[in-house]
């Protein structure tokens, strides 16, 4: 007890923030467990006023043209198709009439679409049988197609969907009708997204929580971690349900919203915990391990999370809501992991004192030994294999930091041959319903349904002119036909161009550009999902230096701040963008030509849809920063300390290289756990980002920084005289203990936590 007293009386010192967090950690805890009710309540059926769409660009020519034709013309922009199939009526008859033009079939198609009409919220229903078009109409004559639109919000049309679709799809008289179309696609992706996630979760956790009292020995300091990332995810999903309000946000936000939320929670809290017990092992007592953490730990954390939500945050910059909604989702999910580790965690741990050790399995199976051989003792301990590991690769620096570079850029190279294309209906499984449909689509039809290419015409023209344009743009090269005009009062109309090929392949994209040079007598605007692609590839391309820019600036002054160097920061953005190149060789290699598809359960496009690279790049980018802090922190203490550049490397990694690894394959379990979705960008996402984390903490981290640090010795910590005293000004370190201008205010310790400690001793 004299120990506590001494402490709290002026032993040690504590900042305002641990007085706040640790002052009556018992009300810290309370108040945390309401907000984390209310917040599952405030975020409960969040996923139901999500969209799955968000691909592009709301500014872009093929954007306006699709609203003008949902005005003017409903039925131009189908995103409902019954597929009716009458291959029960028979086949050929003796005079050549196809399956799909039997009397019986007429007659049931037809009521089939007066009766599509008349449903409230169905509007330009078209078919087949009305408009004889050829591309409504299967090769073979068996199927032919009913094609409607649904407006309105993507929840309201999904709802009136949800609402007729009982009514049409099954058998009736002679035919079998289907549901398809990309509103059907999209409304059971989202169905599927939110099945996986449940799925992904009910993995996740229980095997985090194995591997989390595998690194603690301790089922106590175990369920921490796992306690604030549950925190960080409900209190993400209230967010989302907020920002629902004013704006649209992805249904696959929610993935990044539970892999970052276990994820980095999980990190951030392995790394306040394990400093924690150190500083018990070193002999503080509850109190002072606690504010020793904060002050130490707990800045990193804070840091740490700052960086990644940077890398979020840049995809900001960008117009399609797919992307912003994950910036969104991971700036929330980021701050609140921060905010629960650096407020519920040492209020937490204030409360169970030393009993954080209690249930040590590893205690249990070495009775016997020395207090300092179990529990928490062994922190100090653990990592003389890493030291060892350190000082073989400083050795033999040049080695390492050459074979380990250029393995990396072999592994990225497949990446300079991607392709990008569009989201479609192969992202689901092929067991799909609406899968199912536009594979019959694709394959048996002369022309997709929905899937050509679009041109608007304003401006009043005479027959002969529209006949004039559609002669020119039928000649150019890549088109297969052109159809139209389908005209309107107020002088619009609008032309169908079915491509050769791909419907959004090179040859479609490149079509597109031709349509809108070619010259017309009117005002021309070209949409449809080959448009949409082009304009979506140049709206990243355009905003991709700004969010690179904004990355490695913040990246360069935060690294700075934390530092005081200008060589390391440079480094770290560096080495953090090369151990990205696996992921991005590995994406290509797999999800575009398609290696490993049938042992990953997923069907290869020959591309990757435009913006994951972009996603990943700002995730996986983040979370390697994250690492990358953790072990320049621990660096640059002992640094601090001692002036010796090899022994604070090795020192850091001995530290920091366990810890990083444990997070690494936590982490990766959480990711793969994703990865397991039967949404292809789903599973590229979780299985990609895995690969990236792994890839950073076992072989940038072991093998490349520090055979880099050792290769630019004491130079790694160089920086001009005006920045030098810049940062002994403004900047932070874990160990604050040589600069006293930076030393927290006086505190005295809570009557709370008095009791508390005396009650233990």
């Amino acid at each position: 007890m004299s120990e506590v007293k001494k402490s709290a009386s002026g032993g040690g010192r504590g900042g305002g923030w641990t007085r706040f967090v640790t002052a009556r950690p018992r009300l810290t805890l309370l108040v945390a467990l309401v907000l984390t009710a209310l917040a599952v309540l405030a975020g409960g059926g969040v996923a139901d006023r999500m969209g799955s769409g968000g691909w592009e660009d709301p500014a872009a020519e093929s954007t306006y043209a699709t609203k003008a034709l949902e005005r003017q013309f409903p039925g131009s922009q189908p995103n409902v198709l019954l597929l009716v199939d009458a291959g029960a009526a028979g086949a050929m008859g003796a005079g050549g009439t196809a399956p799909v033009d039997t009397p019986a079939v007429v007659a049931e198609a037809r009521r089939l679409a007066e009766r599509l009409d008349a449903e409230p919220g169905v509007e330009g229903v078209g078919s087949y049988w009305s408009t004889g078009s050829p591309a409504l109409r299967s090769e073979d004559g068996r199927q032919a197609v009913i094609a409607a639109r649904i407006p309105g919000e993507e929840k309201d049309a999904a709802a009136v969907l949800d609402r007729i679709a009982p009514t049409y799809r099954g058998a009736h008289g002679p035919v079998e009708v289907s549901l398809g179309g990309g509103l059907a696609v999209r409304h059971e992706m989202q169905t599927v997204i939110q099945e996986d996630l449940l799925r992904a979760e009910l993995i996740a956790l229980p095997v985090t929580l194995v591997l989390l009292v595998m690194v603690f020995g301790s089922a106590v300091a175990a369920l921490l971690p796992l306690g604030v990332g549950i925190v960080a995810i409900l209190g993400t999903n209230a967010v989302l349900r907020g920002i629902t309000e004013f704006t649209d946000v992805s249904v696959f936000a929610q993935n990044l919203t539970t892999a970052l939320g276990l994820g980095l929670a999980i990190d951030y809290a392995l790394f306040v915990v394990r400093r924690y017990r150190e500083e018990l092992a070193a002999g503080a007592d509850t109190y002072t391990a606690v504010r020793t953490t904060l002050r130490t730990a707990g800045r990193t954390v804070l840091f740490s999370a700052l960086t990644v939500a940077v890398s979020l945050a840049a995809m900001l910059v960008f117009p399609q809501y797919f992307l912003r909604s994950f910036a969104y989702a991971g700036i929330a999910v980021v701050l609140l992991a921060a905010t629960a580790a650096l407020t519920l965690l040492p209020a937490a741990l204030v409360l169970l004192g030393d009993r954080v050790n209690a249930l040590d399995l590893r205690r249990l199976l070495r009775r016997g030994r020395t207090p300092k051989e179990t529990g928490a003792g062994r922190d100090a301990g653990d990592g003389a294999g890493w030291g060892r590991a350190a000082a073989l690769v400083m050795r033999r620096a040049p080695v390492f930091a050459v074979v380990t570079t250029a393995g990396l850029v072999l592994l990225g190279l497949p990446f300079l041959g991607v392709r990008f294309g569009t989201a479609d209906d192969r992202q689901l499984p092929v067991t799909a319903s609406s899968r199912i449909v536009q594979d019959e689509l694709r394959d048996g039809f002369p022309g997709n349904p929905g899937g050509g290419i679009t041109v608007l015409a304003e401006g009043t023209a005479t027959p002969a002119q529209y006949a004039d344009y559609r002669e020119r743009i039928s000649a150019l090269d890549g088109v297969a036909r052109a159809e139209g005009p389908v005209t309107a009062g107020g002088g619009a109309a609008y032309f169908t161009v079915v491509p050769d090929g791909e419907t959004v392949g090179a040859d479609a994209q490149r079509v597109v550009g031709e349509l809108r040079t070619a010259e017309a007598p009117f005002a021309t605007s070209v949409t449809g999902p080959a448009a949409v692609l082009v304009d979506s590839k140049d709206a990243i391309a355009e905003r991709l230096p700004w969010a690179a820019g904004i990355i490695v600036l913040v990246t360069l002054l935060l690294v700075f701040l934390l530092t005081g160097s200008v060589v390391v920061p440079v480094q770290a953005v560096l080495l953090n963008a090369l151990s990205l190149t696996a992921m991005f060789g590995a994406v290509v290699w797999v999800f575009q030509e398609g290696h490993l598809a049938g042992f990953l359960g997923f069907t290869s496009t020959g591309d990757i849809e435009t913006t994951l690279p972009v996603l990943m790049f700002c995730v996986a980018f983040g979370l390697s920063m994250d690492y990358g802090v953790f072990l320049l922190s621990r660096i640059k203490e002992e640094y601090d300390a001692t002036g010796d550049h090899e022994r604070s490397v090795r020192f850091g990694l001995r530290h920091t290289g366990g810890l990083i690894t444990a997070a690494a394959v936590i982490l990766a379990v959480v990711m793969v756990a994703i990865g397991t979705s039967r949404v292809t960008n789903t599973k590229m996402l979780g299985l990609g980002v895995a690969l990236a984390v792994l890839m950073d903490a076992m072989v940038v981290r072991s093998l490349l920084v520090p055979s880099v640090m050792k290769l630019t010795g004491r130079l790694t910590w160089w920086a001009p005289g005006p920045l030098r005293r810049f940062h002994d000004r403004f900047g932070i370190s874990e160990n604050d203990t040589h600069n006293p201008s930076r030393t927290p205010d006086v505190i005295e310790v809570s009557e709370e936590w008095r009791e508390a400690a005396s009650s233990r001793q």
